[in-house]
């Protein structure tokens, strides 16, 4: 079963009638990382900005479509009506932290939106 990413890459390629090697020098990314995102069944973490920046070059494709393909492919889901790109970023950053560390991320945010929930004047204001 293809997951989002490879489904968008496979389409591409078909249709433009390119190779992974064409994608990877037109990205400035290695062959092999194009080759692995177009065969990966699943993700293991969100790929590199870097590495997404790349194969939207080289795909010739926005780099928010690759970016929620690669999301995607890695059980991340976003429904946003508007795309923000700070949380793209947040969400690819928080993948490369440790579990350890993913846990305290967690309980921060968990924190934030407590408060927020709280009424003004509430307790802990």
């Amino acid at each position: 079963m293809s997951n989002a990413l490879q489904v968008l890459m496979r389409e591409r390629l078909d249709r433009q009638g390119w190779s992974y090697g064409e994608v990877a020098r037109r990205g400035e990314i290695p062959r092999s990382t194009v080759h692995h995102l177009a065969t990966s069944e699943r993700l293991v973490r969100m790929p590199q900005p870097s590495t997404l920046e790349g194969l939207a070059r080289g795909l010739e494709l926005p780099l928010d479509t690759v970016r929620r393909a690669a999301a995607e492919a890695c059980g991340i889901h976003l429904y946003q009506a508007d795309p923000d790109p700070e949380v793209d970023v947040l969400i690819a950053s928080v993948q490369q932290l440790s579990a350890h560390d993913r846990r305290h991320v967690a309980a921060l945010v968990e924190s934030l939106l407590e408060r927020g929930r709280q009424p003004e004047g509430g307790a802990g204001d």
